[in-house]
C-alpha cells in the first residue's frame, strides 16, 4: 500500500510551523495482519525532550520505528528536520540517532569495532571517526569496555554501547527507545543527566516505562494507549501536586488497582 502524504506544514493542533522542526508526524498509521498498531499518530517537536509513555503493546516502538524510517507507514506522513522519512529516507536518517528497544546483534565485534562499523556507515573516516568515538565513549563512560566483544557484555554495558552509536555522528534528532533499560541506578542518573544536557540543542524523543524518568527529564509527555495518543501536554501540566505522572497515567489507562512501573 502506498501511504498517503498529508501536508506537514501545520502542527498537531493546526498551528503554522515556520521553522523546520526536528520531528513532524501527521496521522501515522501502521497495521500488522490487518490489526492497527498505531492510529492517527500526530506530533510536532522542536529542540527539547519529549517522553512517549504507555503500557506494553501501546504502539510506542512501532511509532518510533516509523519516525526512524524502519517501518513504512500504511498511512500518514513524517519528516525529520524537513526530510520526508518515506520519500527521502536516507536524508532523514542522516539526521537521526536511533537507539532500538532491546538492542542486540553484531555480537562478534568488539565495542571498538562496533563503533567503527557504525561510524563508517554514517560516513565518518579517519581522524573525525576516532574523535567521534573518543567523544561518545567519554560521554557514556564506555572506555573500560572498548576491547570487549559485544556478546560478552552485560545488558547495561551493551545498552551503553548502543547508545554511543546513536550519538556518534552528533545528530540533531535522537529517537531513544527505553534508553536506560538495563542500567544500574548510577548509570541511569548519568544517562538522564546526559539527555538533559543534549536537550538544549537537540530534539529528543524517548520512550520509557519509568514514569519518574519522564517527570525528571522531559518537558513534554505524550501518552499512548491502544495505538492512539490520549494525552499530549507539558509534563508539568500532567503531574499532580507532588509532581507525579502516575495519577494521570492511571486515569487515562482506566486502571483502578495497580499503578504502572515508575509510579509512587
Amino acid at each position: 500500500m502506498i501511504p498517503t502524504q498529508p501536508d506537514l506544514r501545520s502542527g498537531p493542533r493546526g498551528e503554522a510551523n515556520d521553522a523546520i522542526l526536528g520531528i513532524e508526524a501527521v496521522d501515522l498509521e501502521k497495521r500488522f495482519s490487518g490489526a492497527p498498531a498505531v492510529r492517527g499518530f500526530r506530533l510536532s517537536a522542536g529542540v527539547g525532550t519529549l517522553a512517549l509513555i504507555g503500557p506494553n503493546g501501546a504502539g510506542k516502538s512501532t511509532a518510533m520505528r516509523m519516525l526512524a524510517g524502519l517501518y513504512l507507514p500504511d498511512a500518514g506522513a513524517a519528516k525529520i528536520c524537513g526530510h520526508d522519512v518515506v520519500r527521502r529516507r536516507r536524508e532523514a536518517q542522516a539526521h537521526i540517532g536511533y537507539l532500538p528497544e532491546a538492542a542486540g546483534g553484531l555480537g562478534h565485534l568488539s565495542v571498538l569495532d562496533f563503533l567503527t562499523y557504525c561510524g563508517e556507515a554514517r560516513g565518518l573516516r579517519g581522524r573525525p571517526l576516532l574523535g567521534a568515538m573518543r567523544r561518545v565513549a567519554d560521554r557514556v563512560d564506555l572506555g573500560p569496555a572498548l576491547g570487549a566483544q559485544m556478546r560478552t557484555l552485560s545488558k547495561g554495558w551493551r545498552q551503553r554501547a548502543w547508545l554511543a552509536q546513536a550519538l556518534l555522528h552528533d545528530p540533531p534528532v535522537l529517537i531513544l527507545d527505553e534508553p536506560t533499560d538495563g542500567l544500574d541506578p548510577v548509570q541511569r542518573d548519568h544517562v538522564r543527566a546526559l539527555v538533559r544536557a543534549m536537550a538544549k540543542r537537540k530534539t529528543i524523543l524517548l520512550s520509557t516505562h519509568v514514569l519518574e524518568e519522564a517527570e525528571e527529564v522531559c518537558e513534554r509527555t505524550v501518552i499512548l494507549a491502544n495505538g492512539t495518543i490520549v494525552a499530549d501536554a507539558p509534563t508539568v501540566d500532567l503531574c499532580d501536586a507532588r509532581g507525579r505522572l502516575a495519577p494521570a497515567f492511571r486515569r487515562l489507562m482506566g486502571a483502578t488497582v495497580a499503578g504502572p512501573p515508575g509510579g509512587p
